[in-house]
């Protein structure tokens, strides 16, 4: 049982560092102080506090304890902030992370992808381009007959709308 018990934490550890590497693309610089299309305390009015932790402070929820990661559903995932689709289920794939994936967003034009330099690493953020706020990162390790992507999002970035 120990041995399980082992087994699983590890597996764990790996699997959270999963959402943390890097693709290494030219990209723009992540700027710290982004552009938001509100400030902060204007989200804050606007948002929950896990919406917020997401969005605006760029926080990561834990993995396989948010609502979508094991959404098997029909339907498309919209911005917590502005309602605008960005991902839909007929892209949703099972990554194993722990953490909503799909392979591409609806309209790639509603989302810019930065270097983010936090934490130690070197990651690929993405951001709603019309809020400039935090969704979650893109890796080169998606499924590779379905453009090799992962676009590993956080369930609390968005809202769910069932077809």
């Amino acid at each position: 049982m120990k041995k399980l018990t082992l087994a699983v934490i590890l597996v764990s550890i790996v699997t959270a560092f999963g959402c943390q590497q890097s693709i290494g693309q030219q990209l723009k610089q992540k700027d710290p102080k982004r552009k938001m299309s509100k400030t902060p305390a204007e989200w804050k009015k606007i948002l929950t506090s896990n919406q917020y932790y997401i969005m605006v402070e760029s926080g990561t929820e834990p993995p396989f304890q948010n609502p979508y990661f094991n959404n098997h559903e029909k339907g498309v995932y919209v911005s917590a902030a502005t309602g605008d689709v960005l991902f839909t289920s007929d892209d949703k794939y099972d990554s194993g992370t722990g953490w909503p994936s799909f392979v591409k967003p609806v309209d790639p034009n509603k989302i810019e992808i930065v270097q983010d330099n936090s934490a130690g690493m070197v990651r690929d953020e993405v951001i709603e381009k019309s809020t400039g706020l935090h969704l979650g990162h893109v890796f080169d390790d998606g499924p590779a007959d379905r453009g090799g992507k992962r676009y590993c999002m956080n369930s609390g970035a968005f809202k769910f709308i069932k077809k």
